[in-house]
């Protein structure tokens, strides 16, 4: 006899974003460009010194000094992990759980429903507007009647690229707060949007912000992620983490990087104005497109289905994100900005499916 897993995550499918073989791949929300060549020239260096006979800090300070540093705050407000899924991981770990609840506005990202089950926590989720903002009054009626321990909102939104407003984040933040509800805002993509709700972090306001080393640091690879939390947070989540789960050399990575600002910044700069661009182009072609704060632009053709122009342009081996599978997202792709090549590569295939 097999040992049998939960009945719920029997029931459960995994997380999936397909790989395809093709020439042109937009479809992850990676950097299109590599780290600067100094970064790697100087990690390189810097691994020489690494001892490998020795498990590496277990509170990882240097790195957590290093990224304080860049929001103004304290190595004790910061909760660094393996990828930004990871610190959702330990977050609902810590105040979630059998006999609690999380919340989600759909559609966002879905890692926030998908861990949050892992963990054992109910998830409620509540519907968005038909343009994907948020509505105010459904989210008081929502969180007053889920009384949940998490509340997550996306800013930018993955995968519609909306930036919540600040007023929107604070009346959440407000109602939750009367609740005894923590909330996260996930900011994967939070470089690219013009406010960030870092700016709202205080001792006593139950608000985590998480961000990502995978996007705007270009460093996917190295799967290192952080939040930005009171104090009393981060102790808790210490407490369920693995212990030594960041190894040395992604420590030393995400360190160093931070060094190096100025390039991630002009970067950053560079892909936003690659994504007006675009935006711009895809405005001149039979499709729906929605604004976008992040490197992403959601899109749905207007006269094909969003199934066959995908496969249509995986043909043609350029490979978006198929969003059929979101709440409220049918028909809709998802499309990363690449390099002005690949989106040249990308902007052609789609002309030449739709016109």
């Amino acid at each position: 006899m097999r040992p049998a897993p939960r009945d719920d995550v029997v029931a459960m499918e995994g997380y999936h974003s397909p790989q395809v073989d093709v020439d042109v791949r937009l479809n992850t929300n990676e950097s299109p460009l590599g780290p600067p060549a100094s970064f790697v020239a100087e990690l390189t260096d810097a691994i020489a010194g690494v001892e490998w006979h020795r498990y590496p800090d277990r509170a990882a300070r240097d790195l957590r000094a290093a990224i304080g540093s860049l929001h103004g705050r304290g190595h004790e407000q910061v909760f660094a992990a393996n990828g930004s899924n990871e610190v959702l991981q330990s977050l609902c770990l810590a105040y979630g759980g059998p006999g609690r609840r999380a919340v989600t506005f759909e559609p966002t990202y879905a890692l926030h429903g998908h861990i949050a089950r892992v963990t054992g926590t109910e998830v409620v989720s509540a519907p968005r507007r038909d343009d994907f903002t948020l509505d105010l009054d459904v989210v008081r009626r929502t969180l007053e009647s889920a009384q949940p321990t998490l509340t997550f909102l996306c800013s930018p939104n993955n995968p519609t690229g909306l930036v919540e407003p600040q007023e929107v984040v604070e009346t959440v933040v407000e109602v939750a707060t009367s609740l005894g509800s923590l909330v996260v805002v996930d900011e994967a993509y939070g470089q690219f949007a013009p406010w960030s709700a870092a700016s709202l972090l205080d001792e006593e306001l139950p608000l985590v912000v998480t961000r990502t080393y995978s996007k705007t640091w270009a460093m996917a690879a190295a799967r290192l992620g952080y939040a930005l939390a009171p104090t009393w947070v981060v102790d808790e989540l210490e407490k369920v983490v693995l212990p030594y789960h960041l190894d040395a050399v992604t420590q030393l990575a995400g360190t160093l990087a931070v060094g190096h600002l100025a390039e991630m910044e002009a970067r950053v700069a560079q892909l936003v104005e690659e994504r007006g661009r675009l935006v711009a182009e895809l405005a001149q072609l039979p499709v729906t497109v929605w604004p976008s704060g992040a490197n992403f632009v959601l899109f749905r053709p207007d006269a094909r289905a969003g199934d066959e122009v995908w496969k249509l342009l995986v043909e043609r081996s350029v490979l978006v994100r198929n969003c059929a599978s979101w709440p409220g997202l049918d028909d809709c792709l998802r499309v990363t900005i690449g390099t002005r090549d690949e989106d040249d590569a990308f902007l052609a295939a789609l002309r030449e499916i739709l016109t």
